[in-house]
């Protein structure tokens, strides 16, 4: 499955973060695979306590028309983990901070998600954001080296 983020539909914005009072970098965008789009995601990438984790919502389904009810929202945490030097994702209930909208279809909680029929499409969506969103990248993993080091 070859997915792209479409450069042309990202929105960035900023917030106060309700918990801890720190800057929150969301971002958002259209996912397309072979020229069509299969997902909406919105990351929200946080400074909590100096522990930068990024939360992950995607809504896979048909778009291009006001209709969703094919539409499901998976959810993730990536960040640190206990016991990992490296960052790893965790599903979490989707779209738990998400406004009640018919877009989101059925936000699936950890465990309806668990055993989705679609769960690997949402980790290679997500595979997807962590390789091509500068935002979301660059906020778990660190600025990227210079070419040639």
């Amino acid at each position: 499955m070859n997915l792209v983020i479409d450069e042309s539909s990202r929105q960035v914005r900023q917030f106060v973060c309700d918990c801890c009072s720190a800057q929150a970098d969301p971002t958002w965008a259209n996912v397309y695979r072979d020229g069509a789009a299969v997902a909406v995601y919105y990351a929200s990438c946080y400074h909590h306590n100096g522990v930068h984790e990024a939360w992950i919502d995607a809504i896979l389904g048909t778009w291009g028309h006001d209709e969703f009810g094919d539409h499901i929202t998976f959810g993730c945490r990536v960040g640190p983990v206990a016991d990992s030097p490296v960052p790893a994702a965790t599903l979490v209930d989707g779209g738990a901070a998400a406004p009640d909208s018919p877009i989101y279809g059925q936000k699936l909680s950890r465990d309806e998600g668990l055993g989705h029929v679609r769960l690997a499409e949402f980790w290679k969506i997500v595979d997807t954001i962590l390789e091509q969103d500068d935002i979301v990248r660059g906020h778990i993993y660190g600025p990227a080296a210079p070419a040639g080091e």
